[in-house]
């Protein structure tokens, strides 16, 4: 049997309120190589809706870690590309 060291990522999720109606996260992941990737989410409030700042976060964050995700989806498969010499096809979510 093998024993597998675990891996993990660091990812950081940084927001800033821009006025009372505009959330901004930034997504950052740190992969074991060193490689750093970055994404960007932006969430806006209606006027006549509750200020709500939680909320704003937790939907400009659940942009920025989606394209995260696709940007990583991306990063995979130009890796297998370059790898294999074929093209590979991702399957989005």
């Amino acid at each position: 049997m093998t024993m597998h060291t675990p891996v993990g990522w660091h990812v950081e999720l940084e927001f800033r309120e821009e006025d009372d109606l505009h959330t901004r996260a930034a997504a950052l992941v740190r992969l074991p190589d060193g490689t750093e990737v970055r994404a960007h989410g932006r969430a806006s409030r209606h006027q006549v809706d509750a200020n709500q700042p939680r909320v704003g976060e937790e939907i400009a964050g659940a942009r920025a870690l989606n394209e995260l995700a696709m940007q990583l989806l991306s990063k995979a498969h130009d890796e297998i590309d370059a790898e294999s010499g074929r093209t590979s096809h991702p399957i989005h979510v």
